[in-house]
């Protein structure tokens, strides 16, 4: 039953996030005197036309998943009042809509995750879970504990604890931690070669979680923001580098973005970092994430996404010549053709090779 509540909450976020991003291109466009013909709360086929305001049909459709807009002129230049036929900064404004709502939404989400479960000491290592029979647990470890030292290392980042339990593989060191704000120390062998998925000592990590004011939620919100778009747009060079591995880099897709949601859901329910009463804070950090990962996704200069649309703003931008409507169409057919099988493809390895945790 767990399970089942668990894929009806993750259909009913990502749905939600696809209908947000279509209602932004909608009220964009509508306030700049763009015509819309429908707006669709889930997908065709149609199951019932529910009223029509100011031009606009809102219609129920059999597949209750996110929602779409249709607006008017959107593959044919000559239509009065329609898309294409408006000027191009009007254009700009209906195609970022929807990124934009998914961006507002994902700092909305984790203003409202700051605000009530706090935010993140990143000064400190803090215990998330610990793999049974490991060296930490045989050492009595415990989730919650923050990790001060390892040997002749102190503990400040995910970096230091990483490289400060190499410096000791297969040999005893003294760990320092602090519970219930008494230190202690205890003495374990981190392994050379720990068994698949787990860590030399057996412990995954995470920052401490603080009480912020509201003032400081939303900072820490934006920062968290701005952090996952530089981190996701720096992925093909970090890759090239070689800073970041291959299976660090790889794209998930709905079987691979549910695994990281049910994790998410399993941590709340089992963690002691998930704050009092149940606020499901790992599952609100994943949907924000997920948010914006939309929004940057649909910006990706690629034909059949909104990105690849403005792409083509630019260069009539740049010619003065619009691209004709039935190159245009003829190339989003195809790209989104090729996005299918991608997705596919990606579906496939989410199979073969699943995401273990957010």
């Amino acid at each position: 039953m767990s399970n089942i509540w668990t894929i009806l909450q993750f259909v009913f976020f990502f749905g939600f996030l696809v209908f947000i991003h279509e209602l932004g291109h909608m009220f964009v466009a509508k306030g700049l005197g763009i015509e819309v013909e429908e707006f669709g709360f889930g997908y065709p086929p149609r199951l019932k036309k529910l009223f029509t305001w100011k031009g606009t049909d809102f219609t129920l459709n059999w597949i209750p998943f996110g929602g779409f807009v249709r607006p008017k002129g959107e593959t044919e230049a000559d239509e009065p009042g329609g898309l294409l036929a408006a000027p191009k900064w009007k254009r700009f404004l209906v195609l970022v809509a929807g990124a934009t709502m998914n961006f507002i939404f994902g700092i909305l989400l984790l203003i409202v995750m700051f605000s009530v479960a706090g935010g993140q000491d990143t000064s400190k290592v803090m215990v998330a879970e610990i793999a049974p029979n490991s060296p930490a647990q045989v050492a009595g470890l415990a989730a919650g504990d923050v990790i001060t030292r390892v040997g002749d290392y102190d503990i400040a980042s995910f970096d230091d604890m990483s490289n400060a339990t190499k410096q000791y593989l297969d040999q005893p060191v003294a760990v320092s931690f602090v519970r219930d704000g008494v230190s202690q120390t205890v003495e374990l062998s981190p392994r050379s070669n720990p068994p698949e998925n787990e860590g030399a000592i057996g412990v995954s990590i995470t920052y401490p979680v603080i009480s912020l004011p509201f003032a400081q939620s939303v900072g820490q919100a934006f920062k968290t923001f701005w952090l996952q778009v530089e981190t996701t747009l720096m992925i093909p060079v970090n890759l090239i580098r070689g800073a970041i591995s291959s299976e660090e880099a790889r794209l998930v897709g709905i079987k691979g973005i549910y695994d990281m949601f049910s994790s998410a859901a399993q941590m709340d329910q089992s963690s002691t970092v998930a704050t009092t009463g149940g606020f499901p804070i790992y599952r609100l950090s994943i949907i924000s994430m997920i948010s914006i990962a939309v929004g940057i996704t649909n910006l990706l200069p690629i034909p059949a996404l909104d990105g690849g649309q403005i792409l083509f703003l630019v260069i009539e931008a740049i010619t003065r010549k619009r691209i004709p409507d039935k190159v245009a169409l003829i190339i989003n057919n195809l790209f989104f053709y090729a996005l299918i099988l991608l997705m596919v493809f990606i579906t496939i390895q989410d199979f073969r090779n699943p995401v273990l945790g957010p």
